[in-house]
C-alpha cells in the first residue's frame, strides 16, 4: 500500500502541475474561478477527513505512549531530552534563516515595488501577543480543543490524562485498554482517509497553478530559490545531527518519511502527514512509545521549516523596504519569533500570522506581506515537508538516546486482509501493541 500511494501523490503532483498550467494559459480568469471552486471543495472535503482523524489519533497516541512509557521517571527523562532536541533545533533553524537571508539578500534591488502592493494582507494578528499565546496553550475544555484542532491544547490534556492514567495504575486498567483499541481503530481510519490524497494532491496543485501561472515563480523566483537553498541545507544539517546519534540509519530513515514528506509537501498540510509519519516511525523502528509521545510534541515546538522563514520573510521584507535592521534588531526579532511561535500550529497561515506581529512591533511595512501572500503556497509547501524531516529526526534520536531503536521493518509493506469477521491479530512491535510495561498494583 505505501509505495503504490507515494507512486499516486506523484502522479497527482505532476498532473496538477500540468492541468493547472494549461487552465492558467487556455482559460480566462473567471472560468478558472469557477473551476477552482471544484478544486478547492476537494482539498477542503480531505482536509476536513484529516482534522477529523488528528485530534482523536494523537489524543489516542500520546496518552498510550504516556501510559506505557512505564513510570513517570521514564516520562520526565524522555521529555526532557525531547524538549532540549526542540529548543536546539528551533534556535538552528531561526539563525540559519537569519544567516541565509542576509548573505543572499534576496530582496535587495528586487525590483519589487512595496509601494504598488495596496490594502491589506487579510492576515488576523490578534492572536500574536505573547501573553494571549501562552494563556491559550491551556484547554479550557479538551472539547473545544478536539473541535478546534489545537494541537498544544490537545497535548496539554493528554499529558496531563496519561500521567493520571499511570498513577492510579491497576484501576485504571480497562481505561488503558480502551485507549489501546482507540489507536488500532483511528489508525484503520487513518488508512482508509489517506486513499483519498493523491486526488487532494492533484486538486491543490492545479487550483494553485491556475491561479498564479507558473510564471510567479520566476517573478518571484530569487526570494523562492533562496529559500528552497535554505530550505536544502537546514535538511543537511538536520541529517548530518541525526548522523551523529543513529549512525547511517538516518539514511534509511529518509526513505521511510518519503511518503509523509511529500504529501505535506503537495497539500501544505502538516496534520495531512501526521497519520503516515507516525506509521513510517513505527515500521523504522522507533518504539510507539516513544513516537507516540514526541511527534504531537514536536507539531506544537519543532516546526524547524516554519522557524526558518519566519526569519528569512521578516528579513526579506525589510530588505524591499530599504529598511537596514541592525544585529541587535535581528538578534531581538530571531528571540521574539521563538517564543511567540509556540502554540500556533492550530491558527490558519500561523507563520504569517506571526510575521504579521512581528513586522508591526518592528516597523515594518505590511505590504510586504501582501506581495509574498502571492507565492505563499509554494514556500508553505516546503516550510511544510521541512517539518515532517525535523521531527521525524528528532523522534528517531529521542528513541536513539532512550536506547530503544528496534531494526527495522521493510520499508514497503503489505497488509492482508483480515479473514471475514475476526478482528486483526496484535503484532509485535507496532501500534497494535505497545509493550506494555507493568504497574505496581494499586
Amino acid at each position: 500500500m505505501a509505495k503504490r500511494l507515494t507512486l499516486y501523490i506523484m502522479i497527482g503532483l505532476v498532473l496538477g502541475i500540468v492541468v493547472g498550467a494549461i487552465m492558467h494559459a487556455a482559460m480566462t480568469p473567471e472560468a478558472v474561478a469557477d473551476a477552482n471552486k471544484w478544486f478547492k471543495m476537494i482539498t477542503d472535503i480531505f482536509l476536513r477527513l484529516i482534522k477529523m482523524i488528528v485530534a482523536p489519533l494523537v489524543f489516542a497516541t500520546l496518552v498510550a505512549g504516556i501510559v506505557h512509557m512505564g513510570d513517570t521517571a521514564s516520562l520526565g527523562r524522555v521529555g526532557a531530552k525531547t524538549m532540549a532536541w526542540f529548543i536546539g533545533a528551533t534556535i538552528v533553524s531561526l539563525t540559519l534563516g537569519m544567516i541565509l537571508v542576509n548573505v543572499l539578500q534576496p530582496g535587495v534591488n528586487s525590483g519589487l515595488d512595496l509601494a504598488t502592493a495596496v490594502g491589506s494582507s487579510g492576515i488576523d494578528t490578534k492572536h500574536v501577543d505573547m501573553f494571549t499565546t501562552i494563556t491559550e496553550m491551556v484547554p479550557r475544555s479538551i472539547f473545544e480543543a478536539m473541535a478546534n484542532t489545537t494541537m498544544l491544547q490537545i497535548v496539554i490534556f493528554s499529558c496531563f490524562f496519561g500521567v493520571a492514567l499511570t498513577a492510579v495504575g491497576e484501576k485504571a486498567a480497562p481505561i488503558v485498554r480502551g485507549v489501546d483499541s482507540l489507536v488500532e481503530v483511528m489508525l484503520v481510519v487513518t488508512n482508509y482517509v489517506m486513499r483519498v490524497s493523491p486526488l487532494a494532491v492533484f486538486a491543490a496543485m492545479a487550483k494553485a497553478v491556475a491561479t498564479n501561472g507558473l510564471g510567479v515563480l520566476v517573478t518571484f523566483g530569487k526570494f523562492i530559490g533562496s529559500f528552497y537553498l535554505g530550505l536544502g541545507i537546514l535538511w543537511v544539517v538536520l541529517l548530518v545531527a541525526g548522523f551523529f546519534v543513529i549512525g547511517p540509519r538516518i539514511g534509511t530513515l529518509f526513505r521511510y518519511i518519503r511518503d509523509p514528506i511529500l504529501l505535506a509537501f503537495s497539500t501544505a498540510s502538516s496534520e495531512a502527514a501526521y497519520p503516515r509519519t507516525l506509521e513510517a516511525l513505527d515500521r523504522f523502528g522507533v518504539p510507539p512509545r516513544i513516537a507516540s509521545f514526541v511527534l504531537p510534541l514536536g507539531y506544537s515546538f519543532n516546526l524547524d521549516g516554519s522557524m526558518m522563514y519566519m526569519t528569512f520573510a521578516s528579513i526579506f521584507i525589510a530588505q524591499l523596504a530599504g529598511i537596514d535592521l541592525s544585529f541587535g534588531q535581528q538578534v531581538t526579532m530571531l528571540l521574539t519569533l521563538m517564543l511567540t511561535s509556540k502554540g500556533m500550529a492550530a491558527v490558519p497561515r500561523a507563520s504569517l500570522v506571526v510575521i504579521a506581529g512581528t513586522m508591526a512591533q518592528f516597523g515594518l511595512p505590511e505590504a510586504g506581506l501582501v506581495l509574498i501572500l502571492a507565492v505563499d503556497q509554494f514556500l508553505d509547501m516546503g516550510r511544510t515537508g521541512t517539518n515532517v524531516v525535523g521531527n521525524a529526526v528528532a523522534t528517531a534520536v529521542v528513541a536513539r538516546w532512550e536506547g530503544q531503536l528496534d531494526r527495522p521493518e521493510p520499508a514497503e509493506i503489505e497488509t492482508p486482509p483480515a479473514p471475514s469477521g475476526h478482528m486483526p491479530q496484535p503484532q509485535p512491535d507496532s501500534f497494535h501493541d505497545f509493550g506494555e510495561t507493568p504497574r505496581p498494583q494499586a
